[in-house]
């Protein structure tokens, strides 16, 4: 593949722009929802780029049955220009694939969530869904891949996420000489994890994945999680120090690239009117210190156990109660799916339960906020003075690149030793054990009694890294896998 612009195909569940209709009837485009988008704007602006993605919306499928199924002209609002082609699936179909295989098996068993004792039963309800949902799904855009390749042969493809592992699989079939690689987004659990799965359904995973010339994944840790599993489940002969896999006659480049942000969007925002208005409403009620989180609702990111360290807090310094607030502003994350909803309920309980405890006039100790606020939430990254990240498992975590770029309090991180961002970032924060509630505890204390010189060196250290390690390297760094591997079959 040569230098310089490129034709892509970015397959995604969720895709740039989302349609529906404003209050005069007339169809708009909506900026889609995801830190991927965000993350693939690069690509955008800077390449030939033709977009497979779900039709989400009634409005979507619309204009889907108006375009008869193929791409159409769009783009960004920044006036990149683009071909979006959205795929539309049956509803009980797609909810399967999503509600029932990607969310929460798939998810669930990436995040290390399932209670092995009790869950998951791996009934005919599930063998369903994965046949009649999950394989279907990723059938029909492998159909759109394989369409759009006809018409632009030399273009490269990039799947995404856990959504589409089979995907792949169906278009090498196809289309034997295209160049495809896979970006996991999330973590990569260890072999004995995949074991609960069936084994055809372990397998097909491994030979969706295997079938791409470049997986790549944000940490090392996953890297090799990966290709342990690869070599025990799928049998692909794996070289552990060169990180390729070789399977079915094919070689697999198994690569590593961190998710970032682009520093520059995260200062203009910090100056935007929104932002100021929202973040004059915060320092107007502003307790002494603020320990934050912004997280989506979702189990993998441990809130209830991060409530009950704040209280283990409170509990021994007792000279905190009435200075040390804990802001929780919460995105609620896919109600639909009952282990989620469940889950924003024990959350709500959690933190009354802690304020009960604890409140007293003019001070109640957790702010919980459950709304989806972005403006909100970088006013909040500038005013932290503890940014508190405690995942159970993350395949990144974004948060901890994205608040310190604006945050002007001297801020800082206690970051999760399970959070893929933890790699990049551990010399520069108070670093926890996610279960260990008790250690929780004394490293938000620690944190918050840390050195003016300490907290300001950690600091400038994360922000140094997150502006030279930003998205467009993320982006450049996957294009130069390509390239390695268009070479070498060239």
């Amino acid at each position: 593949m040569s230098a310089g612009r490129r034709k892509l195909i970015v397959v995604s569940n969720r895709g740039p722009i989302t349609y529906a209709r404003d209050d005069s009837g007339s169809r708009v485009a909506r900026r889609g929802g995801g830190g991927l988008v965000t993350a693939l704007r690069g690509l955008v602006s800077h390449h030939d780029v033709t977009w497979i993605a779900s039709a989400m919306s009634d409005e979507d499928r619309t204009v889907v049955a108006q375009a008869g199924g193929e791409a159409i002209e769009e783009q960004l609002g920044n006036g990149s220009a683009f071909r979006l082609r959205l795929v539309a699936h049956d509803e009980t179909t797609y909810d399967w694939f999503y509600n029932v295989v990607s969310n929460p098996m798939l998810w669930f068993l990436q995040h290390y969530l399932w209670e092995l004792a009790y869950t998951p039963s791996l009934d005919l309800a599930l063998k369903n869904a994965w046949e009649e949902g999950y394989a279907r799904v990723n059938a029909s855009f492998a159909e759109a891949v394989v369409e759009e390749l006809e018409l632009e042969p030399e273009a490269a493809v990039f799947f995404h996420d856990y959504h589409l592992y089979l995907a792949p699989r169906i278009v090498r079939e196809q289309a034997p000489d295209a160049l495809l690689a896979h970006f996991v987004h999330i973590p990569w659990p260890q072999t004995d994890y995949w074991r609960v799965l069936p084994d055809s359904t372990r397998r097909a995973i491994h030979d969706g994945l295997l079938a791409n010339d470049v997986i790549g994944f944000h940490t090392h840790r996953w890297r090799l999680n990966f290709l342990r599993a690869a070599s025990d489940l799928a049998g692909a002969d794996c070289d552990f120090a060169e990180s390729r896999a070789d399977y079915g006659g094919r070689r697999s480049l198994v690569t590593v690239h961190p998710i970032s942000v682009d520093p520059a969007e995260f200062e203009e925002l910090a100056e935007s009117a929104e932002v100021l208005a929202a973040e004059r409403e915060l320092v107007s009620r502003r307790a002494e210190r603020v320990i934050l989180r912004v997280d989506r609702t979702d189990p993998s990111k441990n809130i209830v156990r991060g409530f009950r360290a704040f209280e283990l807090y409170l509990e021994a310094h007792g000279e905190a109660r009435g200075r040390v607030v804990m802001l929780a502003l919460l995105d609620p994350s896919r109600q639909d799916i009952p282990e989620y909803s469940e889950y924003l309920g024990a959350i709500q309980r959690e933190a009354r339960r802690v304020n009960d405890r604890f409140q007293q006039e003019g001070w109640t100790p957790i702010e919980l906020v459950i709304e989806d606020n972005f403006p909100a939430s970088i006013a909040a990254y500038k005013q932290f003075d503890v940014l508190f990240v405690n995942a159970i498992v993350d395949g990144l975590n974004l948060v901890t690149k994205e608040a310190p770029l604006v945050n002007e309090q001297d801020g800082v991180v206690v970051l999760s030793e399970n959070a893929g961002v933890y790699e990049e970032l551990g010399d520069w924060v108070v670093s926890v054990n996610p279960f260990d509630v008790a250690a929780q505890a004394e490293a938000l204390d620690r944190a918050l009694t840390m050195p003016a010189e300490e907290r300001r060196r950690c600091l400038d250290a994360i922000r140094a890294h997150v502006q030279e390690h930003d998205v467009a390297e993320w982006v450049e760094g996957q294009l130069a896998d390509l390239d390695r591997c268009a070479a070498r079959v060239g």
